[in-house]
């Protein structure tokens, strides 16, 4: 007996409730065009707004439509975690609820994943909707992470992408509780490739993204891929104390020589100043990394389901 090929479509969603008629209209749309059979999956990460009812009346409509309501609010990565657990596809996409990433291009990957690729990631050619200070920052941040990081995180490129069975089956097996998914997607590994698309603004509502959730999700990407922070805060400790060594044999020697009047407090100052910043900011990046090993030593899981709505049953 022929098997038939499931398609897996992980939408995560946060207060979309102006948003998500049309989410589910165009992806229904593009899915036409594949000979598949597909399965999508809302997963609910503790919206306060009317989204899950309005989901919940699209399934009775939609039979392909499960919606996994979490808990509460446990952020988008491990929305998409709990998505990527409970997708059973023979290939599985994820993609935002916001329509920044065309549902138009899912076709697209499919035949591409069909010519023998595991992982096909859209990549974003211009960013739509987003001002030039998000553009500039998350530009820097990719250059910087790369450059210090094992691992290549291919620039502008979000979440939205597909992944073979044997893609998901690995990056599952993943369980850290300090989730970056972008660059857990680049470190399984597997053949990978990009498509390109310009990414629209989002068509209505607003993100849930400002820019201190932005700084600290960069930091939590950063000292989970590369221990190099690590390695620059003692390289910063051996130079800081190799000068402060050499400044004080040459006014040892000065003082021996010449003997000294007391003054120089503004310098004196900004030396104190100077080594107190480079002790606190060594002190701040082996902080994270406590942090990390703090959190994964508690072993919590990653989210908790409330209930599991389907066309069939509500589980």
């Amino acid at each position: 007996m022929q098997h038939t090929e499931l398609l897996s479509i992980i939408i995560p969603f946060h207060n979309e409730q102006e948003v998500i008629n049309e989410c589910q209209q165009r992806i229904s749309e593009a899915i036409k065009a594949i000979d598949m059979q597909v399965e999508i999956l809302y997963v609910n990460d503790g919206s306060k707004d009317k989204t899950l009812g309005i989901l919940i009346d699209l399934m009775r409509q939609d039979p392909r439509i499960k919606i996994i309501d979490l808990s509460r609010n446990f952020g988008k990565e491990i929305a998409m975690t709990a998505g990527l657990d409970k997708a059973l596809g023979d290939a599985v996409i994820v993609i935002d609820a916001d329509l920044q990433d065309p549902p138009e291009l899912i076709a697209e990957m499919v035949s591409t994943w069909r010519t023998g690729f595991d992982v096909v990631y859209a990549k974003r050619t211009q960013r739509k909707g987003e001002s030039f200070i998000k553009k500039i920052t998350a530009r820097l941040f990719y250059k910087l992470i790369n450059k210090i990081s094992d691992h290549e995180i291919p620039e502008n490129v979000g979440d939205f992408r597909l992944m073979s069975r044997q893609a998901v089956d690995a990056l599952n097996q993943v369980r850290e509780r300090k989730r970056f998914m972008k660059g857990l997607f680049a470190w399984i590994g597997f053949s990978q490739t990009a498509i390109e698309y310009s990414r629209d603004p989002r068509l209505a509502g607003e993100t849930n993204w400002n820019y201190r959730k932005l700084i600290k999700f960069a930091i939590e990407g950063i000292s989970s891929f590369t221990q190099e922070p690590l390695r620059l805060a003692t390289y910063a400790g051996f130079i800081t104390a190799f000068c402060a060594f050499v400044l004080g044999l040459y006014f040892i020697v000065k003082t021996l020589m010449f003997g000294e009047v007391i003054q120089g407090f503004p310098t004196l100052i900004t030396v104190i100043l100077f080594f107190s910043g480079v002790q606190l900011l060594s002190i701040g990046i082996l902080g994270e990394y406590i942090g990390h090993m703090f959190i994964e030593s508690k072993q919590r899981p990653l989210y908790f389901i409330k209930k599991t709505y389907s066309a069939k049953a509500d589980d």
